[in-house]
C-alpha cells in the first residue's frame, strides 16, 4: 500500500483565540499559520507527492495552497476527514467548556463522548479511518505501492486515525499530540499499519519515502530488533 502524510492544517485564527472552531465557516489561517503553510513547500521538497486529499474546510485549503501551486496538483475534497461536528460546542471559548460535564468524558472516555447536537468521537474515528484507507487503496492502485500522498485534516481527526494505526483504543487518543501544521506518517500494509512519524514539526522527511522498488508491495513484517534506518 501507499504511504500517507497526515498533515494538520496550519495555525488558524481560532487556534490563536482559544475558540473551538469546529465546522464554522470563515475560519482561515492567522499570520503564523500562513508562514507555516509557505514553509511546507520546502519541508516536503524531497518527498515525491503523488496525490493530495483534504478536508473541505477553509483552513485546510489555505494550508495546502502553496504546496499545490508548487507541485501543480489539485486536492480531492473528502468530507469524511472534515472536522468533528462539535454541535452546540461550536464557536465557544475553550475556557468556557472546561466546566461542562462532557469535558471530563472527552478527556477520560472519549469513545463514549457525543457532542450535543453534534457527533460522537467514535463515529469520527470510523468515518475518518474508512476514508483514509479507501483513498490509500485508490492511490496505490493509480500510482503504485511506492506512492506517497498527503491528507490535510484536523487535530482530533488525525489523532483518531493515528490511534487506529497504533492499535490504541480510542480512549487513549488524548495521549497523542498533533500540533498545527505538524506531520504524522502512516504506511499501510496487508496486515498492519506502520507509524513512521508523529507530530513532526520540521524534521527531515526523506526517510518516509519507501525504499523498495516502486512496484514492490511494502512488507507487513516488523524488523526484529528495531528499524535500521535504511
Amino acid at each position: 500500500m501507499a504511504t500517507v502524510i497526515l498533515l494538520r492544517h496550519a495555525r488558524s485564527t481560532a487556534n490563536g483565540s482559544g475558540v473551538l472552531a469546529g465546522r464554522s465557516s470563515g475560519v482561515g489561517l492567522d499570520e503564523r499559520g500562513q508562514a507555516q503553510a509557505t514553509a511546507l513547500v520546502s519541508r516536503l521538497k524531497d518527498v515525491p507527492v503523488a496525490a493530495v486529499v483534504s478536508s473541505p474546510l477553509q483552513r485546510c485549503e489555505e494550508t495546502l495552497a502553496p504546496l499545490l501551486a508548487d507541485r501543480e496538483l489539485e486536492a480531492v475534497a473528502e468530507p469524511d476527514v472534515s472536522e468533528v461536528d462539535y454541535g452546540a460546542w461550536t464557536g465557544k471559548a475553550l475556557k468556557d467548556l472546561f466546566s461542562e460535564p462532557l469535558w471530563a468524558v472527552v478527556q477520560q472516555h472519549p469513545s463514549a463522548a457525543v457532542f450535543p447536537e453534534g457527533e460522537g468521537l467514535a463515529h469520527v474515528q470510523a468515518r475518518a479511518v474508512a476514508a483514509v484507507r479507501a483513498h490509500d487503496a485508490r492511490i496505490t492502485e493509480e500510482h503504485g505501492p511506492g506512492a506517497v500522498w498527503v491528507l490535510c485534516s484536523h487535530g482530533d481527526v488525525i489523532k483518531a486515525v493515528l490511534a487506529d494505526a497504533l492499535g490504541v483504543h480510542l480512549d487513549g487518543f488524548q495521549r497523542i499530540v498533533v500540533d498545527p501544521c505538524s506531520i504524522s506518517v502512516v504506511q499501510y500494509t496487508q496486515t498492519r499499519p506502520f507509524v513512521l512519524r508523529v507530530n513532526d514539526n520540521g524534521g527531515d522527511l526523506t526517510g518516509v519515502v519507501p525504499q523498495a522498488p516502486p512496484q514492490e508491495e511494502p512488507s507487513s513484517d516488523a524488523t526484529v530488533g528495531g528499524a535500521t534506518g535504511t
